[in-house]
């Protein structure tokens, strides 16, 4: 689905959705081409979403799909997994394909319907018409029939068609339009009884729509995310690049994610994360509230970073295969530095509280042995294969990019202040990247005068280059205690629990003691015990959870132990013997006495 130099007054493509059942989970949608091509017009649908680089084949979801011209049926023939190739018809006539699209992934990345509402992205439901991605597009949302849909209203980014016949006012359902394919799907839709509320930020318009079971207090909501999205608005320059942005929440009893859009982003939360009236109105917020406000700050800190600096791999995207970059680590590692740093910069947590975020990032790292096997550089290349298709030895074998790349962009940021007495930092870093990249849509090379590393060289140099180089591409830890010194700020490592350990991860459901991950070199491999087995007993007693832990406080280090376990249907005997806990849990303190020097540093970087 390359995207071609568009032409002057081209016809557009148009579309037409329906929630046809929702009950069923079906939404229906036509595609119509003006002119389609002579030779046969194919169609095809993504196979990827841009941000969640896995191929997740959204074709599968297809129940029905069937092509016509001039009222009379059309020959449609599946030519592969995603596409389709219809018959030639007479020249001057339009062809439409309609298909019925099975909708019930309740996540951010795909489609969901019911009677309740009716969520999708563009790639889930919007077929491509091959060689006309160019062309601009117009979109008829069509309410579901029933007084039960009568209140349904749509939140989306997606451009109204103002001007047109049928165009719909704002949260209403009519015709909406976008300029081409690639900014078609990327502007995710919601339709329902949602909550709503709106502010602006630097005097463009943001919206927050909650869909689900919720007390959520929508005012305290939009006053704590205004000043998050300023700030971001401000690093960039103090113009955002988008004429509006919408928050599209969804809040269920468990859940997490989001997903990135150019106006937009799809959020999952539990509902317990929102604030509600009791929400203290000061001191520290709730935790899980500000994770809720970390996943909001990191996905509007896409709006730039990713969706309009990209890499090169990603321009144009590509959405029939996978498009490979060593860059994740930029793009997603910088932005979850990103994401908290903005909450300690923007007021809305304390310099205490963002230590201790930090201190979380950090240990997740090292508690991971794969980081000891694969690069940041590595983990982007392979995320298709390795870091979005994790089994039991992930943490074996894999580094989130996520959280390694954070820390070496904290690393990075504390470098370039340190060593300039505080004239440099990475948010000049991201400022050029912004200027070279996002403002003139060239891609992000791996090397050159393109790259990242070639943004780090005017800003704090070569050498500076070739450190961050080394730290992406290599497997080592990263001296964040010397880094962090010069900040007056102490980091210690400890151990998580005094108690013995087995090396092991355990998980299950209700009383059953089960390894989930078994660590390289420790002493469950050691025993010969492997991910899937199932604990029964220690030392011929019952074990349980409950039991384990108190199996655990009255051993030491070095004791050996008697297991049994099932795997699968078999029986098996382990002797085994625990090992001390290793230190591998950051604490973050500012240093007693810091002199001014670290202060200042300290205060540019964190204001504390």
């Amino acid at each position: 689905m390359a995207k071609k130099t568009p032409s002057v007054a081209l016809p557009s493509v148009d579309y037409r959705l329906v929630p046809i059942r929702p009950e069923a989970h079906l939404f229906q949608v036509t595609c119509t081409v003006t002119d389609p091509d002579p030779a046969g017009q194919r169609f095809a649908l993504p196979t990827w979403i841009p941000g969640s680089y896995m191929i997740r084949e959204f074709a599968k979801n297809i129940v029905r799909i069937e092509a016509s011209a001039g009222g009379k049926a059309v020959g449609l023939t599946q030519i592969d997994k995603a596409t389709w190739q219809a018959e030639k018809v007479p020249a001057g006539t339009a062809l439409s394909v309609t298909m019925e699209v099975y909708a019930w992934d309740l996540s951010v990345r795909g489609a969901h319907l019911d009677a309740s509402h009716g969520f999708f992205n563009g790639t889930s439901v919007f077929l491509c018409a091959l060689g006309q991605e160019d062309r601009p597009c117009r979109v008829e949302l069509v309410k579901p029939q029933g007084k039960a849909y009568a209140a349904w209203r749509v939140a989306t980014s997606l451009p109204v068609a103002k001007g047109e016949k049928g165009a719909a006012a704002l949260y209403g359902f009519g015709r909406y339009r976008a300029a081409d394919y690639d900014e078609l799907i990327d502007h995710p839709v919601e339709m329902g009884t949602f909550a709503l509320v709106e502010f602006k930020a630097r005097g463009v318009p943001h919206a927050i729509a909650v869909t689900g079971r919720t007390d959520v207090d929508l005012k305290r909501l939009a006053a704590d995310l205004k000043p998050i999205c300023e700030w971001q608005i401000d690093l960039f320059g103090g113009k955002a690049p988008m004429d509006r942005y919408v928050f599209l929440v969804m809040a269920v009893g468990d859940g997490y994610g989001g997903l990135e859009h150019r106006a937009s982003t799809a959020l999952l939360c539990s509902r317990d994360d929102l604030p509600n009236s009791n929400t203290p109105a000061s001191g520290p917020l709730p935790e899980a509230y500000v994770t809720f406000l970390g996943l909001c700050s990191h996905e509007y800190f896409h709006t730039w970073n990713v969706k309009r600096i990209k890499p090169a791999a990603f321009v144009p995207y590509d959405l029939t295969q996978e498009a490979y970059t060593r860059l994740l680590w930029a793009f997603e590692g910088f932005t979850s530095y990103y994401d908290d740093l903005c909450l300690v910069k923007s007021g809305a947590i304390d310099s205490a509280t963002y230590l201790n975020l930090l201190a979380k990032t950090a240990s997740a790292v090292k508690k991971g042995p794969g980081r000891h096997l694969q690069s940041v550089a590595e983990s982007s290349f392979t995320a298709w294969t390795k870091y979005y298709r994790q089994d039991e030895n992930a943490p074996n074998a894999v580094v989130s990019y996520y959280a390694k790349g954070s820390l070496i962009a904290l690393a990075l940021d504390l470098k370039l202040r340190a060593e300039s007495g505080g004239k440099a930092n990475l948010d000049q870093v991201m400022q050029l990247l912004w200027q070279r990249h996002g403002r003139t849509g060239v891609g992000v090379a791996e090397e050159g005068p393109n790259s990242v590393f070639a943004a780090v060289v005017e800003v704090g140099g070569a050498a500076t280059a070739r450190w961050l180089k080394q730290a992406v591409t290599g497997t080592g830890d990263l001296p964040l205690e010397r880094l962090l010194k010069p900040f007056g700020v102490t980091l210690a490592w400890e151990a998580a629990s005094s108690l013995p350990v087995l090396g092991a991860k355990t998980g299950g459901e209700g009383s059953e003691v089960k390894l989930t991950s078994v660590y390289n070199g420790g002493p469950a491999e050691a025993a010969g015990l492997a991910a899937g087995d199932v604990l029964i007993a220690w030392d011929g007693l019952k074990l349980t959870p409950a039991a384990l832990d108190k199996r655990l406080k009255r051993h030491r280090a070095g004791d050996q132990v008697k297991l049994h376990a099932f795997r699968r249907d078999e029986l098996i005997e382990a002797t085994l013997t625990l090992a001390a806990p290793a230190a591998d849990t950051a604490r973050l303190s500012l240093t007693a006495k810091a002199d001014r020097a670290a202060q200042a540093l300290r205060q540019g970087w964190i204001g504390a």
